[in-house]
């Protein structure tokens, strides 16, 4: 047996170790060390959306006015969305083995504006950016034509149809890179129950925006080996009173559709502060004390976690274009928002902004 002495040095080296893990906080928190002292402040309001693919049927897109009402009269000067940019498609394109279900899921073929346009989407991005540099104040239909085209053959469907909603009903029609399948395609995107569509593209077009940042990423996404087991252990941490309380205020809210201020109270309730909180304990939460031997519910989270982390960054590399200060919004799933908050109020030049105050 080890002598009294062993044991005693022993608890005197672990316990130091043990002690030091549990009290360290960093020193450094970016958070409170904001700027600039002068100067127009970065602003940014995360909206929290349910997502509008999943509405009932009866769902009527203009019970959304009184929302983007609201959204117009903040004034955002850059609008993010949960989309994939058309440059992360394609790198995720040459990776098939990995991607394939993220490509099926998230990513638009753009061979038919390929066709119209013969550039692929790194071209076609780039001949994007460098028309926006140039951009005249009072730009032409034909202009406003191509620019849709080139977004298009660059993956970038938003913002091809922020162009289409800014030209004239009467010019909406082919030519300038568009041909009647592109055309079909846009008219198509102005009805998708999408809220990067429905909310985030329109209110773009009103405010006088060109275009929309795309700034969702799935490079985390990878196989799992035993899809079922895995499946079956998330779904199991899914079983808890947060989660059952989330589900039943959404079907509330739901059933209320169609009723006057209906939708605005949904978003309302959605951006509640208690939302992030329940979306924590009845998902991540749960997921990361799920007991698999596997630790199915970590890698979730892991996840989760570098998915958001990724999506902040994208955010702030947008805002980062526009270095004299700019106010941004963020169209989201509602489980992004407090993690996108969060991840977003570290960065020195950003400020949050309190979604309940611009809904209310």
């Amino acid at each position: 047996m080890p002598s009294r002495f062993v044991l005693s040095l022993l608890a005197m080296l672990a316990v130091p170790a043990i002690a030091f893990a549990q009290v360290y906080t960093p020193d450094f928190d970016p958070s409170r060390l904001k700027g600039p002292k002068a100067g127009t402040a970065n602003e940014l309001l995360v909206l929290g959306s349910p997502h509008l693919s999943g509405m009932p049927e009866s769902f009527n897109p203009a019970e959304l006015a009184p929302l983007i009402d609201k959204l117009a009269a903040w004034k955002p000067q850059l609008i993010a969305i949960e989309a994939l940019s058309g440059p992360q498609c394609d790198f995720i394109r040459r990776y098939p083995d990995r991607y394939r279900d993220t490509i099926e899921s998230y990513c638009w073929d753009p061979a038919p504006a390929r066709a119209t346009t013969g550039l692929d989407v790194p071209a076609a991005t780039a001949e994007a950016e460098k028309t926006l540099a140039s951009w005249p104040a009072n730009p032409s239909a034909a202009e406003r034509r191509r620019l849709a085209a080139l977004f298009l053959a660059g993956g970038e469907r938003g913002s091809a149809l922020v162009q289409w909603l800014r030209l004239p009903p009467a010019e909406r029609r082919a030519g300038d890179g568009l041909d009647d399948t592109l055309v079909a395609l846009l008219d198509k995107l102005r009805e998708r129950r999408d809220e990067s569509m429905l909310v985030a593209a329109p209110l773009a077009a009103r405010l006088g925006l060109e275009r929309l940042h795309a700034m969702d990423d799935h490079t985390a996404d990878s196989a799992v080996a035993d899809e079922k087991a895995y499946g079956e252990a998330i779904m199991a941490a899914w079983k808890n009173p947060a989660s059952a309380k989330r589900k039943a205020t959404g079907a509330a809210l739901v059933a209320k559709l169609g009723q006057p201020g209906a939708l605005l109270a949904m978003y309302r309730a959605y951006n509640a502060p208690e939302e992030a909180r329940l979306a924590f304990e009845g998902d991540f939460g749960a997921a990361l004390e799920e007991p698999s031997s596997q630790g199915f519910g970590r890698s979730y989270l892991g996840y989760w976690e570098t998915r958001n982390l990724r999506m902040a960054a994208n955010i702030r590399n947008a805002i980062g274009t526009r270095p004299t200060g700019v106010r941004t919004l963020v169209v989201v799933g509602a489980s992004h928002k407090g993690y996108l908050e969060a991840y977003l109020d570290q960065m020195h030049d950003v400020r949050i902004v309190d979604a309940e105050a611009v809904l209310r």
